[in-house]
């Protein structure tokens, strides 16, 4: 399994903090100990403030320390916020994926209908072979959220998509609605409800 955790570090007198710098060695701290595996720290460049970051952790099978770990960071001054979204992979990513270096990484969230989830799946990983060959872009993971009571109330489940671009010409570029990829994510657009995205940098591992 994986936690997605999304940080707003607390405000602080001048010189102001960038989360960038003040999550990881929390995040360090807090899994010292735990077989967890840091897939991935995000730190803010477009629809994110500087003061937010978001980290992707991977979990063995077991608690194994995970909910010591998690609410020792959720306990941490430095930290104005913190939500941690449970995540499942679907079809990526797979053993042994790692996130890869440099670009950018596009982290877009979808809220689709709670029966679509398999058409959802069948249509991404349809036009990642399409986009994958075409662009410079990797599809890493896309994740299906715990459902919370209100998702369950609204009859949707959430969905995480992160994609690394070779950079934000690269993510124009890929819009073209003429590719084979374009018009299988069309498709898709029919079973989302909404959908907002972020672009951020990865900075470690």
């Amino acid at each position: 399994m994986y936690d997605y955790l999304f940080f707003d570090v607390a405000p602080g007198p001048p010189p102001y903090r960038r989360a960038g710098a003040v999550v990881p060695p929390l995040l360090s701290a807090a899994l010292a100990g735990t077989p967890a595996e840091v897939s991935g720290i995000f730190a803010s460049q477009l629809g994110w403030a500087n003061t937010q970051a978001a980290a992707l952790i991977a979990w063995p099978d077991g608690d194994d320390g995970r909910e010591a770990a998690l609410q020792k960071l959720a306990g941490e001054r430095a930290l104005a916020a913190l939500t941690i979204e449970p995540l499942t992979p679907t079809a990526r990513p797979q053993p042994g994926d790692s996130l890869k270096p440099g670009g950018i990484h596009v982290h877009r969230w979808f809220h689709i209908r709670a029966d679509a989830l398999d058409a959802f799946v069948a249509l991404s990983t349809q036009g990642w072979r399409d986009f994958e060959v075409r662009f410079d872009a990797n599809i890493f993971g896309l994740f299906a959220a715990e459902q919370t009571p209100q998702d369950i109330n609204d009859g949707v489940l959430r969905l995480l998509l992160i994609t690394r671009y070779g950079d934000h010409g690269v993510w124009e570029t890929s819009r073209d609605p003429t590719t084979d990829a374009m018009q299988a994510f069309t498709r898709r657009q029919a079973l989302t409800r909404f959908s907002v995205a972020a672009s951020s940098l990865l900075i470690k591992p």
